[in-house]
């Protein structure tokens, strides 16, 4: 569970809910304004409802249960729910990932190449690379979990967290996974690294080469990538310290944990929404 103390989980019980239920609201909100609204029927605005959708089902994999058990003393979860909270959270996870640096693959092409932005971005190339991106997250999964699902598990089956992740049920094995945790480190690692180096140089050199045109680029450059930039550091910060460089500290882990299952997915919406033009005047008009 996320903590032994019942009277703190009670406390818990509604801001956790109220988050979880805002999370669904918010996301949901931005996939059915920009499915509806066909002035946002763009590929930056594919992209984004996308990600929100993906965020929505990233939380909704561990935050309800978190809330459920909450309420109960003994919280419990099958085997087969637990290796499902696994495949589905790296899933997401992983598609998150390549949609991010797809994101900025778009925005590259909108500052850099704006003249071939509707051949290069068109509706078929979009909806490939969300392809891809779903590919490679459950690519990612399957081979995470199938290094785990045959290990030997003798007991004691307690993990010391509100969901189940590979770091966790490792140690639970009965036999030395020494290697396996090097194998399963290097595989996430890799594809973490190389995602987050992507968005790193794609980002700067964005700002550079728009700098090198205009007196007051780098400022235009920066108001128009910083939603993403943002988002960027939100969902790489946690990941790096549970899975990349890991804190041998469990309330630490905890609360990285709850900020990537409740914290990122919640505000991911809220900046494309506040920061963005077109969707706060597809707001307006929708309320009117």
């Amino acid at each position: 569970g996320l903590c032994t103390s019942k009277e703190l989980e009670i406390f818990l019980l509604v801001p956790f809910s109220t988050l979880y239920l805002m999370i669904v609201v918010g996301n949901l909100f931005v996939v059915i304004l920009i499915i509806t609204d066909h002035h946002l029927h763009s590929p930056m605005y594919f992209l984004l409802a996308n990600l929100s959708f993906i965020d929505f089902c990233l939380s909704s994999v561990t935050t309800p249960k978190l809330i459920t058990d909450l309420l109960k003393d003994n919280k419990t979860i099958s085997f087969g729910g637990c290796m499902s909270q696994i495949l589905c959270l790296h899933i997401f996870a992983g598609g998150e990932m390549i949609l991010l640096v797809t994101m900025a693959y778009d925005r590259y092409v909108a500052i850099c190449r704006p003249l071939h932005y509707a051949s290069i971005m068109d509706r078929q190339k979009c909806i490939w690379l969300v392809l891809v991106s779903w590919i490679i997250g459950f690519v990612h999964s399957i081979s995470q979990l199938l290094l785990i699902l045959e290990l030997p598990f003798c007991g004691p089956r307690v993990i010391d967290s509100f969901f189940c992740d590979i770091p966790l049920v490792v140690k639970l094995a009965c036999i030395n996974t020494h290697t396996l945790k090097i194998v399963i480190n290097a595989e996430s690692s890799i594809m973490a690294t190389t995602c987050f180096i992507l968005l790193l140089t794609s980002y700067t050199y964005i700002l550079l080469i728009v700098q090198l045109h205009s007196k007051d680029g780098s400022s235009k450059a920066l108001s128009t990538c910083a939603s993403h930039i943002i988002v960027v550091v939100l969902f790489f910060g946690p990941v790096i310290f549970i899975y990349l460089w890991p804190v041998s500290i469990t309330w630490v882990n905890k609360f990285l944990a709850v900020f990537y299952s409740l914290i990122t997915p919640l505000l991911n919406p809220a900046i494309y929404t506040l920061r963005n033009r077109d969707i706060k005047n597809a707001i307006k008009k929708l309320i009117k």
